[in-house]
């Protein structure tokens, strides 16, 4: 048990005077955001207004000052804490508190979890009125070291002695002041400070406002988003700097699309999925997972959930670069991978004719987020689905299952794996599905995609049930 009793909470600055009377309040839970929740006594002793306290946990009891105010609820930070919960740990980053890069490193890592896993259940019940029939064992791995991908944003601040390097701070659009960062492998964490000094000696030092980190099996690129060409000079700098820290570095002069490799030439990015035998190759802007390991564990948890047999037709829908088309097709007859991005689906197709699944595969490019009844009717039937859409969901995907049940029963999908990054958005989608188109909410869980931070990772498996019954439609008055 953590023993604090009566700490000050100590924080480069503070507006709270000492001569204000402190007031503490008891935190019942957290919320979606990591943040402590605790209500206001009345003066009849009712329950009153919600207060949400940064850097406070449940059972602990916390003073607090504002710096939000509504009616109805209040914003603040935790000043002093008088008793603490038996899951605070001290944080293991010396910037917690100031970078915004992570909320909760102050919760003991399986309460973490724990949390993640109350926040998709209360969604799936206060926004859809559903439990799933199973709860799963949440997937986690390793806490620190695990990200992968990362952008880090680059400014110029002469009052803090030049250019800073890192993640924005917390609630803010100013980089935060950091020379390590713990979830970052060591290899990239220590480049912090000598990017300071690389960037700080280039002819562009303030236009060059990010820089975007990507790991790979063999080799580590950096991507300089440059606002201006490099000088004879400059390049000079960036070559050395590569040879010296074993980084390739590539140049962004515009959009994502625009990134090429500058120095040096040769080495492939890619990641692996050993238990499938894929290589996957992947651009330093193209969207991968950040942690590669729990992305093995959550490929290969998605198609044992999906029961995937060698004659069936699967459907991989928001199938980016195919990192669950190409596992599916080593298993099933043919899997058709949709994504609304040609740039993702000419990838994808490479990357299968690469592995050698292309006779199992196809590659569309459509807008999912207007899918229709009638799309799906052309696309005809799938045994199974895959789903793994971005923060806004499938809600018209959904809602085109629940439409396609009522005329064409025949075509519906007898199983779908949703892979989702949102709860609330999964939440809603799944009461589609659930109360719209006839699905039984079989299984649900969280994945620790993201440690130390709030984002919850999940997967729910929806398996074909009895046809809705829908009412039929009141009259229209004339």
């Amino acid at each position: 048990m953590c023993e604090l009793h009566a700490q000050p909470i100590l924080r480069p600055f503070s507006f709270f005077s000492t001569t204000m009377q402190e007031i503490f309040i008891d935190i019942k839970s957290l919320d979606a955001d990591a943040r402590g929740v605790g209500h206001l006594d009345n003066e009849d002793g009712s329950q009153g207004k919600v207060i949400f306290v940064e850097g406070a946990l449940p059972g602990e009891r916390v003073s607090f000052e504002t710096t939000r105010k509504k009616k109805n609820w209040e914003a603040g930070r935790m000043l002093t804490l008088q008793r603490a919960s038996s899951m605070r740990v001290e944080p293991k980053c010396v910037h917690f508190g100031v970078c915004g890069g992570c909320s909760m490193q102050h919760l003991e890592p399986s309460a973490q979890v724990a949390m993640k896993q109350r926040v998709l259940e209360d969604n799936l019940w206060h926004l859809s009125k559903l439990k799933s029939e199973m709860i799963m064992r949440p997937m986690y791995g390793p806490t620190w070291d695990y990200r992968y991908r990362a952008r880090l944003s680059v400014r110029h601040v002469p009052k803090k002695g030049g250019v800073l390097v890192g993640f924005h701070e917390r609630g803010s659009a100013f980089v935060a002041d950091i020379a390590y960062c713990e979830i970052l492998p060591d290899h990239v964490a220590q480049l912090l400070v000598p990017l300071r000094e690389l960037i700080g000696a280039m002819s562009l030092y303030n236009q060059l406002p990010q820089i975007e980190v990507a790991i790979g099996e063999d080799v580590t690129v950096l991507v300089l988003r440059i606002m201006a060409p490099l000088t004879q000079a400059d390049e000079v700098l960036v070559k050395a700097f590569a040879d010296k820290w074993n980084v390739q570095m590539w140049l962004q002069p515009k959009g994502p699309d625009t990134a090429y490799p500058f120095y040096p030439i040769g080495k492939e990015l890619y990641y692996t999925l050993p238990e499938f035998g894929i290589r996957m190759p992947f651009k330093p802007t193209d969207f991968t997972q950040v942690n590669h390991l729990i992305n093995r564990v959550l490929v290969s948890k998605a198609l044992r959930l999906l029961e995937v047999q060698k004659t069936d037709r699967v459907a991989d829908l928001f199938c980016g670069l195919g990192n669950f088309t190409l596992p599916l097709a080593t298993r099933a007859r043919e899997v058709v991978g949709i994504e609304g991005s040609t740039a993702l689906t000419t990838r994808a197709l490479e990357n299968a004719q690469a592995n050698g699944l292309a006779d199992k595969t196809s590659f569309s490019t459509r807008n999912l987020f207007e899918v229709t009844k009638d799309d799906l009717v052309a696309l005809g039937r799938f045994d199974r689905m895959l789903v793994d859409p971005p923060r806004d969901g499938a809600m018209a995907l959904s809602q085109a299952l629940a439409d396609l049940r009522q005329t064409h029963e025949a075509l519906m999908p007898q199983r779908i794996v949703y892979v989702s990054c949102s709860p609330s958005t999964l939440a809603r989608d799944a009461g589609i599905l659930v109360h719209g188109a006839g699905y039984v909410l079989k299984k649900a869980g969280v994945c620790n995609m993201f440690p130390h931070t709030s984002h919850v990772e999940s997967i729910a498996v929806f398996e074909l049930g009895e046809r809705p019954v829908v009412a039929d439609a009141e009259p229209v008055a004339a």
